[in-house]
């Protein structure tokens, strides 16, 4: 039996707990733990080495039990792309309301993602290595809140770069600010670096300052060159 999409919206409501615990039905709490347990099968086998069987035994149930709930391996990878995305989204929304000052607009983008990757490493590394696998239906709806999470950042970058009277390539700042936040988890190391917040603080100096600082070079590198062709004239 699939899932319906009560069900499937039920994992993001549980992870933004947004419901009290009294409301959290055995179905959520049961879910909750077959996704924990698959994200770490997919972490430790990668998605083609994991078999359903794996998944059935790490979470503790029969291969028939797993299989009436979920038809494939590719709805688990799909459910927790989906509870990552929708719960990143929706929590910096929430956060974002409460801001209208853009710079600090993108402090708080830059936060809510490390925060949210840090406390769920697995599960990023997952997203991270598994980007492509997921086809048809569940495909498109995961690059669908992709694309809502990446359009929410150029947002953000566009209305920065309007206030401060920049000028640069939105799409190359965007792309760039997810690489550095994306692959934090090949070198993170919570015995030596810093936490989620201080990460988020030298991370957005370097992103925001590096902007303004390439801007006014590449400026005064213009302004230099303008001057050379009218002395050589």
């Amino acid at each position: 039996m699939a899932l319906s999409s009560s069900q499937t919206s039920a994992v993001s409501v549980r992870r933004r707990g947004n419901i009290a615990p009294a409301a959290e039905t055995r179905f959520d709490r049961r879910l909750g733990k077959i996704l924990a347990h698959a994200t770490e099968v997919f972490y430790e086998k990668g998605y083609e080495g994991a078999s359903m069987r794996d998944l059935a035994r790490s979470s503790g149930m029969s291969l028939s039990g797993l299989y009436y709930y979920f038809e494939s391996k590719e709805k688990l990878l799909y459910l927790i792309q989906k509870d990552t995305f929708s719960t990143i989204v929706d929590n910096l929304r929430e956060r974002l309301d409460e801001v209208s000052e853009p710079e600090q607009r993108i402090r708080i983008f830059i936060l809510n993602h490390l925060e949210y990757f840090l406390t769920n490493q697995k599960a990023m590394k997952v997203l991270s290595h598994e980007a492509e696998v997921l086809k048809n239906g569940f495909g498109t709806e995961i690059a669908s809140l992709k694309r809502t999470y990446y359009r929410m950042c150029v947002g953000l970058l566009d209305d920065f770069k309007a206030s401060e009277k920049l000028e640069f390539s939105t799409r190359m700042a965007v792309l760039s600010l997810f690489g550095m936040m994306n692959w934090i988890y090949t070198w993170y190391n919570p015995r030596v670096d810093a936490d989620a917040e201080h990460l988020a603080r030298g991370m957005s100096e370097l992103f925001l300052r590096g902007i303004g600082g390439v801007t006014r070079r590449s400026a005064s590198l213009g302004k230099k060159s303008q001057k050379k062709k009218a002395a050589s004239n």
